[in-house]
């Protein structure tokens, strides 16, 4: 399948099953986007030569791992459930998907630390920051299914690391392309923030919540590229 049906499929769920989705997800991003605004806004303040960051910021951290953790399961089990005909409501998904938070946290960590390597150890050779940028993409890209095999597949953190790798050698640009989406987003949300960074903290709140919220639409893509591609013998069958 082409990645331009992909995406219209991807975009045509979006559309029809938004109210379901904000519903399900935008509790989570409130949470998740508030303790990020309050993080980003302590590094603000502390002081460049002595930062003192104490228990209370790493406990800020774990949270925000938690949520994400937990968001990313109700949205992937959501996916999984409307491709096989199942309506379920929000609050049964939600239940449904705190069994997942555990094994898709430590799983992120370690696929997170393996991307974020590369172009942390360029970035100390200057102008090498660009080579290790692109590795990172490159891992980002054959990483991007963990969740997927997390949730769908109820593989171990570890299997699911190495199943991702596997699964996305063949459609590696693919996956590269519907990830590059999250530019225009990112590039967009920081000049809205920008401004509304200006009015005050509710509604900042309420706009990175929103392009977070469209940001999901990257991992409906990237579940439809995936259930295209699974060997299995409904691996056609999702829910326009």
């Amino acid at each position: 399948m082409s990645l331009f049906a992909i995406l219209t499929e991807a975009f045509n769920f979006f559309r029809n099953h938004i109210r379901q989705l904000a519903v399900l997800t935008l509790p989570l991003l409130l949470i998740q986007v508030a303790i990020q605004l309050w993080l980003g806004n302590e590094m603000l303040q502390a002081d460049a030569e002595n930062p003192q960051f104490g228990a209370v910021h790493a406990a800020a951290m774990m949270v925000l791992l938690l949520v994400f953790s937990f968001l990313i399961a109700a949205l992937t089990l959501y996916l999984e459930l409307r491709s096989q005909g199942h309506d379920l409501a929000p609050a049964q998904i939600l239940k449904a998907s705190l069994p997942f938070v555990p094994p898709l946290l430590l799983a992120g960590v370690f696929s997170g630390l393996a991307i974020l390597g590369p172009v942390m150890i360029f970035a100390a050779f200057g102008p090498l920051w660009l080579i290790g940028l692109l590795v990172s993409l490159y891992l980002f890209s054959r990483l991007a299914y963990v969740n997927f095999m997390v949730v769908v597949e109820r593989l171990t953190p570890f299997e699911a690391i190495k199943s991702s790798f596997k699964f996305s050698g063949p459609i590696t640009i693919k996956t590269i392309a519907v990830l590059m989406l999250y530019v225009p987003l990112s590039l967009l949300a920081g000049m809205f923030s920008q401004v509304a960074m200006q009015v005050g903290f509710p509604l900042q709140l309420v706009v990175e919540a929103t392009f977070s919220f469209l940001g999901l639409f990257v991992n409906i893509a990237l579940f439809r590229l995936y259930m295209v591609n699974r060997k299995t013998p409904d691996a056609d069958k999702t829910e326009a």
